[in-house]
Parts: structure tokens; C-alpha cells; sequence
């Protein structure tokens, strides 16, 4: 299920917003709130993920968002700027805990990335399937900016996203977040959304990471147990399979 279908259930209603586009200066408004809430989350990750204790909070983080979305819904989307950031963080730390249940280690600085790098797979076609949307063609596109934003983290005691090695991972990162922002954001322009509504938007949408964390951490810890290129061929296979199997 897709975000945009996810968001749909969750309302009870079909919004029309899929094939609405937002007018440039809300594109660039929205553009600029997406980076605003992962330098948010940023922060987060380096000042207290690590420290946090382990934890199945992912009930709790969906009502978190709810409250929220609550105020998205009944403000609209002026109050991007105020709730994105919250919201991020909110995911982020919920991506954590999906992180550590799965075997990753928050005090290293490329566990934290990875957490963050999420935030990237959001425009996935499908939550519940990583085989489509190119997961590992992203990956590769990633790689770099992920490394140099790992060394980087794991120099210093803390992280400045204006430094070249952060600002190209947060760029590469909320362009692809900014999609899924957009979708939502289109949600809450809809007259009279409310709060209702706007908290229903907000838990399909913590949801929709949710889903995509625990794949993404899921491949990483058969990457630790088997070896990247065991899993990647046969991540390859599956993927050609399942593409014979749709044509």
C-alpha cells in the first residue's frame, strides 16, 4: 500500500490530492520544511539516540504523530514549518527502535545515517516491497554521501548540517523525503481538513517509515549475517522474478 492509499483509508474518504500539484511557492514552502525537519532529526541522532534505552514504542510514536497531525489538520499547512520537524523527530526515533530490534548499533555514526537514510526510501511505490522503486539503485546513489556523512558524525561530538559531507547527504535525502511531504501536504491543504483528519494523515504517515524501516534494517542485518553480495544476488533474483511475474 502506498502513502497516498495509506492516507486515503485513513481518512475514510479519497481526497483527490494524487494528481494535485501544488503551486511553486508551496513547493518551494514545502521543499524548505522537509529540510528543516530532518536537520531536526539530525540533531536527534547525534545527541540522544544512542543514549536512549531500547524500547517497542511504535503504538506510542503513531499517537505522538497523531497529536501532532491533529494540529496540522486543524491549523493547515502554514503549520508545516512547526509540525514537520516535530513529526520527523517523532519518526526518527521510532526508526530507532526499529534499528536496535534488528541488531544496529546507535553509538556508531553509520547506524545513525542509516536511520536517517529512511527518510530517503519514502518515495517507494509500495511500502511493503523494497524489490520495487530501485531500493538498492538508491542505496548506490547514496553510498557516498552516507560514508562521508558517517566519518564526519564520527569525528565530532556534534553534527553541523552545513558542513559539505552533511549538507550532501541532507540534500540527496530531502529531495527524495519532500515527495512524500508533498503528498501530505496537499492532504492538509484540503479545506477543512481538521483535526481529525490531519491526526488520521499523520499516523499513515509515521506508518508508511515505520514499514519502510523494517525492510531496510531487515536487508541490513542479512547483510551482517550473509555477506552484502550473498544478499544482493539474491535480492537480484527476487526482484527479476517478480518483474516476470507483473509482465
Amino acid at each position: 500500500m502506498s502513502f497516498v492509499e495509506r492516507m486515503a483509508t485513513a481518512t475514510g474518504r479519497r481526497i483527490g490530492f494524487p494528481g494535485r500539484m501544488l503551486p511553486p511557492e508551496a513547493q518551494a514552502f514545502v521543499a524548505a520544511a522537509a529540510r528543516r525537519g530532518l536537520e531536526a532529526a539530525l540533531r536527534i541522532a547525534v545527541s540522544s539516540l544512542a543514549a536512549t534505552p531500547p524500547r517497542d514504542g511504535g503504538r506510542l510514536h503513531q499517537r505522538l504523530a497523531a497529536a501532532s497531525g491533529a494540529m496540522g489538520g486543524a491549523i493547515g499547512v502554514a503549520s508545516l514549518p512547526v509540525e514537520l520537524p516535530l513529526s520527523t523527530t517523532i519518526m526518527l526515533r521510532s526508526i530507532a527502535d526499529i534499528a536496535r530490534r534488528e541488531g544496529e548499533d546507535l553509538s556508531d555514526p553509520e547506524a545513525l545515517i542509516a536511520c536517517l537514510q529512511v527518510f530517503a526510501l519514502g518515495g517507494h511505490a509500495e511500502e511493503g516491497n523494497l524489490l520495487e522503486g530501485g531500493y538498492l539503485a538508491l542505496r548506490g546513489l547514496l553510498a557516498k554521501s552516507v560514508t562521508d556523512a558517517s566519518r564526519f558524525m564520527g569525528g565530532r561530538a556534534a553534527a553541523d548540517a552545513g558542513a559539505p559531507a552533511l549538507a550532501r547527504f541532507l540534500a540527496l535525502v530531502s529531495a527524495r523525503f519532500g515527495v512524500v511531504v508533498s503528498q501530505k501536504a496537499a492532504a492538509q491543504a484540503v479545506p477543512l481538513i481538521g483535526a481529525l483528519s490531519g491526526a488520521a494523515i499523520n499516523v499513515a504517515f509515521i506508518r508508511h517509515f515505520q514499514r519502510l524501516a523494517q525492510g531496510h534494517f531487515t536487508v541490513r542485518r542479512l547483510e551482517r549475517a550473509y555477506g552484502r553480495e550473498i544478499v544482493y544476488g539474491e535480492y537480484a533474483r527476487m526482484a527479476g522474478r517478480a518483474s516476470a511475474a507483473a509482465g
